[in-house]
C-alpha cells in the first residue's frame, strides 16, 4: 500500500469525490484508509455500564485505498506513485513531475 499515516490524498470515486483530505490511520492488512473528516456515519449506541456514552455519535469509517490518490503539490493534481532511491533511501516519487512525496 503507497499510502501512509499523515499524507495529502484527493478522493477520486464515491459519495466524496473531489475532496481532499488528510489520512489519519492506514490499515494495510484491509487496504483501507480514515481520512480526517470524511465518510462519517451515524452510531446508535446503548449506554453499557458508566463510562460509554448513549445517543447517536458520530463514527469515522474507513475508506477502501483505491478510492483516494495521493496529492502533488508539484503539479497540484492526483499522482502515481513510483519508487526511487536517492542518498541509500527509498522515497516515493510522482511519475508526473517527478517530485518526491
Amino acid at each position: 500500500m503507497r499510502i501512509r499515516k499523515g499524507d495529502d490524498v484527493l478522493v477520486i470515486a464515491g459519495k466524496f469525490r473531489g475532496e481532499r483530505a488528510m489520512v489519519e490511520e492506514a490499515k494495510p492488512q484491509s487496504d483501507k484508509v480514515v481520512l480526517d473528516g470524511l465518510n462519517i456515519a451515524k452510531r446508535h449506541t446503548k449506554q453499557t455500564g458508566a463510562m460509554m456514552q448513549a445517543g447517536i455519535i458520530d463514527k469515522v469509517m474507513p475508506m477502501h485505498v483505491s478510492n483516494v490518490a495521493l496529492w502533488c503539490d508539484g503539479h497540484k493534481g492526483p499522482a502515481k506513485v513510483r519508487y526511487a532511491e536517492v542518498d541509500g533511501t527509498k522515497v516515493r516519487v510522482c511519475r508526473k513531475c517527478g517530485e518526491a512525496l
